[in-house]
């Protein structure tokens, strides 16, 4: 029987909202974690890389996870990011998630180039963590010095409470290959984001990727449209959102997100320093596209 069956669809990252003194800017969190669920997501994820997750601290953490629980009426689960450079780091971070009351763990391979362990490592590093957490986790493959072979994501298919995988790195290509060799034994959450409908037809799970965020009803509308067959339409929403995420993607890709969510009227606040302002001149080019995309 295939694991994680219950964390399926869409599932967005949230941005995360900061002052300008980079506090948490709660107002504007809710207002953000609110318009996502009331688009009928089917999950809900903290601490990605679009929440700037490897810059939080756990205690920032679980104020985000704290105010998705008091928001979350339907009950959808909350998938929290763990990015650490540990082991007992990303245990720290995955406890304080499980308290505050996170229903899974969405945990990226350690990335800090000279501590990038071998097969051998990544199996402890998420074994121990299996063990110590007792979550389900889904393994953010997004580390290019770092990424989890469809080879080795099944054999970490073997950890209790290992569930499936995020596939960032490698495109749509390197997702069909973790289709492929898992089967039926694992999720497969797709995260390229500019060929979401592509994942879907090809057997993808759902998707945890940072265009959910920004168009989480069109996101939703996509993927039941693709379950239903109706590929031509979903392709229509597919080619829509393409022109806008070559944009998005790239450097200080957390604060595009926040521009590109301003400019549809959502104020996402700053990021954490070192990010700086999105340039002008990129600002004017995002807005030229999304004159012709509304989240409808």
């Amino acid at each position: 029987m295939k694991k994680g069956t219950s964390f399926h669809g869409i599932i967005p990252p949230v941005v995360s909202t900061f002052t300008k003194d980079e506090e948490i800017d709660k107002a504007l969190y809710r207002r953000e974690v609110r318009y996502l669920l009331d688009a009928g997501v089917h999950g809900i994820s903290p601490g990605g890389s679009t929440g700037e997750g490897a810059a939080l601290t756990n205690a920032e953490l679980v104020q985000m996870i704290d105010i998705i629980k008091s928001e979350n009426r339907a009950g959808v689960p909350i998938v929290a990011g763990v990015a650490r450079c540990s082991t007992a780091a990303a245990i720290e971070t995955a406890m304080a998630a499980k308290k505050a009351g996170a229903d899974a763990l969405m945990v990226t391979p350690t990335f800090y180039n000279v501590l990038v362990p071998d097969a051998a490592g990544n199996k402890r590093f998420y074994g121990a963590i299996s063990e110590a957490v007792g979550l389900p986790i889904i393994i953010y493959n997004v580390v290019p010095q770092n990424e989890i072979s469809s080879e080795l994501f099944s054999e970490l298919l073997d950890i209790e409470h290992v569930i499936g995988v995020k596939q960032s790195v490698g495109g749509i290509m390197a997702m069909y290959d973790m289709r492929i060799a898992c089967g039926d034994r694992g999720m497969v959450y797709a995260a390229t984001d500019e060929m979401l409908h592509s994942c879907f037809a090809l057997g993808a799970d759902g998707a945890i990727s940072a265009i959910l965020a920004l168009f989480p009803r069109l996101s939703v509308r996509m993927w039941d449209l693709t379950r239903a067959g109706k590929y031509d339409e979903a392709l229509k929403i597919q080619n829509r959102l393409y022109p806008l995420w070559k944009i998005v993607r790239g450097p200080q890709f957390p604060a595009r997100m926040k521009a590109a969510a301003g400019l549809l009227g959502r104020d996402c606040g700053f990021s954490k320093s070192p990010m700086s302002d999105v340039p002008e001149e990129l600002v004017d080019r995002m807005s030229a596209i999304l004159k012709g995309v509304k989240d409808e």
